[in-house]
């Protein structure tokens, strides 16, 4: 049988470059290579992309693509190949854009479409889909940098041009602390920070939005952080549910990829009917987006109250070897080696027209 040529398009021009590194390694070493033909690319931090050369193997975070060479037409390369496998987090990767090219050149890859991808990447309006969706969200106040000011906005989309003290008045009336600030468009927790005083929060403010214009600011919740991984496109299914045991004060970048002492309970010791509501509710949320092949939900559950909160939504979530996505697929009965395999056939079986 002739093998499925399939290209793994990694790295990218956003912050998590070096992350989308390792998943790239994770996948490239697991790859069914009966099935596929394999061709790594990788794109760099200036947006050059490369055939990479790079044997599979242990990788450290930031360690340096040495053995790779310019891909001169990369237009006629990519449509040599059968489908594509984005692993390209955040910017330029996870948010419609690499989705938006490859639809162009009528190439089939793996994930969400140009509609989730951009929706789900923008953390405010995934917050306005959640919504109307009826998925509980902590509180939010959401603002914009202009020039050397804040434009607060109000839940009608109304707008107001204050100073950064005006701006942080105006959040400490609608929110309790702690808080929690992120750049509207970042992942695996770039730009993140937990405010416990308004004098934290103005500097947090001011740190996320070197990240993207767009800040929101969320009331902190106190309880589990959990994650639930969804498959599919039509009939989607979900993964059991993992809890995040972080060894910092939150799950920020340096306690996800730099600090040991973080782990992950699989499955989160929580009871059944809690599990249940978390997987259907993961699964709600993914299609409330329109979302296509694979995601990662994570969700707060509130102490005391069991109030089940949802916080985010990945298209294209980690695959390094500590990341949740294949865990929970693993613990589910779906080996890493299967589930690739699984995402590439979603990628070629898809559908959107009828």
């Amino acid at each position: 049988m002739e093998k499925i040529k399939l290209g793994v398009v990694f790295g990218g021009m956003s912050t998590e470059n070096e992350v989308s590194v390792l998943s790239a390694n994770s996948i490239l070493s697991n790859l069914d290579k009966e099935k596929y033909e394999i061709y790594p690319i990788y794109i760099d931090k200036e947006g050059k992309w490369w055939k990479s050369y790079e044997k599979p193997g242990k990788r450290k975070l930031g360690q340096e693509i040495k053995e790779k060479e310019e891909i001169i037409n990369l237009v006629k390369y990519l449509k040599e190949l059968d489908v594509i496998f984005p692993v390209l987090h955040g910017l330029y990767g996870e948010d419609g854009t690499i989705q938006g090219f490859l639809e162009l050149l009528k190439i089939p890859y793996v994930g969400c479409r140009v509609l989730a991808s951009s929706v789900a990447m923008d953390k405010v309006y995934t917050k306005v889909i959640f919504e109307k969706a009826g998925l509980k969200q902590t509180p939010y106040e959401y603002v914009r940098k202009f020039n050397d000011k804040y434009i607060y906005v109000e839940k009608d989309f109304k707008e107001t041009i204050l100073s950064l003290e005006e701006t942080t008045k105006k959040i400490v009336k609608n929110l309790k602390f702690p808080m929690f600030i992120k750049p509207s468009n970042s992942g695996s927790s770039v730009g993140v920070n937990k405010a416990e005083n308004e004098q934290e929060l103005a500097k947090n403010i001011e740190y996320a939005s070197k990240f993207d214009k767009k800040v929101i600011i969320e009331q902190g919740i106190f309880g589990k952080e959990v994650e639930c991984a969804v498959l599919g496109n039509e009939e989607v299914i979900a993964s059991c549910v993992g809890e995040i045991k972080a060894a910092d004060k939150f799950y920020s970048f340096d306690a996800k990829y730099k600090n040991e002492e973080s782990r992950t309970e699989i499955p989160a010791n929580i009871p059944k009917e809690l599990s249940e509501k978390i997987r259907k509710q993961a699964i709600k949320a993914f299609k409330s987006i329109d979302g296509k092949g694979l995601a990662r939900v994570d969700f707060f559950i509130e102490n005391n109250t069991n109030e089940i909160y949802i916080n985010e939504i990945n298209t294209l979530p980690g695959f390094t070897n500590i990341s949740m996505y294949p865990m929970l697929f693993q613990e589910s009965g779906i080996p890493y080696k299967e589930l690739l395999t699984r995402l590439v056939e979603l990628a070629l079986n898809f559908r959107d027209v009828p």
